[in-house]
């Protein structure tokens, strides 16, 4: 519905699209489009290819046997899923990542719902943090500013980011209050 809004907006309300292209603009989506399911269909057959095998179980081990502190492996999961989101586009990110660790943190005794947050926070900051960064460079884009201007007058918030993605990996009710509070629990 808001595809349809915002194309009969362009054309006939705000005439920001011509007639004449929107032959083109239909087939730079379709190519969009059959980028992004290529990427997803790939990460699926990574995915199933990495249960198969066993290597969820492997590394789940190795974690496990690096140290049996949960907050050091949770450390670990975090900063190796920062790590990931800087370089990775969100949805192969999380369909390669969670069979891996969410036996992990099933194991620490993390509910599944948490994990998910804790997952989705990692792979977010991921998207404003460059070198890659998709949503820092068009956000920059959009207003014509310099990546290194912007990077510099993040910083705080990126501390404060952070300081939030450690509440909701350490102190499950920030994550499952909400949920909680709907009876969805």
């Amino acid at each position: 519905m808001a595809v349809v809004y915002a194309f009969i907006l362009s054309v006939f309300i705000y005439r920001s699209i011509k007639p004449s292209e929107i032959m083109g603009i239909l087939t730079e989506t379709a190519v969009m489009t059959t980028i992004v399911m290529l990427i997803i269909g790939a990460s699926s057959v990574l995915s199933f290819v990495l249960s198969f095998t066993g290597l969820p179980q492997a590394i789940s081990a190795m974690l496990l046997s690096v140290s049996s502190n949960k907050i050091v492996i949770l450390l670990i999961i975090n900063l190796i899923l920062l790590i990931v989101g800087t370089f990775m586009d969100m949805a192969p990110a999380l369909l390669i990542f969670t069979p891996i660790f969410l036996p992990v943190v099933k194991s620490l005794g993390m509910d599944p719902i948490q994990f998910g947050i804790m997952i989705i926070m990692n792979l977010a900051i991921g998207t404003i943090t460059p070198p890659v960064g998709s949503v820092l460079f068009v956000g920059c884009s959009v207003a014509k500013l310099p990546v290194e201007d912007v990077m510099k007058k993040l910083v705080p918030y990126f501390l404060v980011i952070i300081l939030g993605l450690m509440l909701v990996t350490f102190i499950p009710a920030f994550s499952m209050w909400l949920p909680g509070a709907l009876g969805l629990l």
